[in-house]
């Protein structure tokens, strides 16, 4: 059975771990002046694992097709996160960070080896995992990458026909 004392220590030791692997990314991976949100490839392989995972069923199931719908996804992810204020920014760039080191990738997401090489089932293992977590912060963590991949997928018009949304009635339109 966790006390409350032993709850609180994991949880002191978790955030500890999360602003650690988030400081040593930044001392890294230092941001660009002009853009401060940027992928570099480890983080952009964590995009690209991440994105099917969320959009699942609605990617198409040809692998050049659903190789470029993937890559749509994330060039709108990005353009959405270029959209936030630049403190908002920072911090999706410290969660991209934080799941690009591998201790953390181990240890937050369970995946054991590479994003690029790690099983579909894993990933959304992962995110599951996240989305019902006893902590709060990890809970908000999975909101952020779902709303920051859907959002910008279902706010592009050819998405809709996956869904079986015919788009805005016409009278509103006008």
């Amino acid at each position: 059975m966790t006390t409350r004392r032993s709850f609180l220590k994991i949880g002191a030791a978790a955030a500890i771990t999360l602003a650690a692997g988030g400081a040593i990314y930044r001392l890294a991976h230092p941001p660009a002046l002009p853009n401060p949100f940027t992928l570099d490839g480890e983080a952009k392989a964590v995009l690209a694992a991440i994105v099917p995972a969320m959009l699942g069923p609605v990617l198409p199931a040809e692998p050049a097709a659903r190789a470029a719908a993937v890559g749509d996804a994330m060039a709108r992810t990005l353009a959405a996160i270029h959209g936030l204020p630049l403190s908002t920014q920072k911090e999706v760039q410290d969660l991209f960070g934080l799941l690009a080191l591998g201790p953390a990738r181990r240890l937050l997401a369970g995946v054991s080896g590479s994003w690029a090489q790690a099983a579909p089932e894993e990933i959304a293992a992962f995110l599951q995992s996240w989305r019902h977590h006893r902590l709060a912060m990890l809970q908000t963590a999975y909101l952020a990458l779902h709303d920051l991949i859907l959002g910008p997928w279902y706010a592009e018009p050819s998405s809709w026909a996956a869904i079986g949304y015919p788009g805005p009635l016409k009278e509103l339109l006008k």
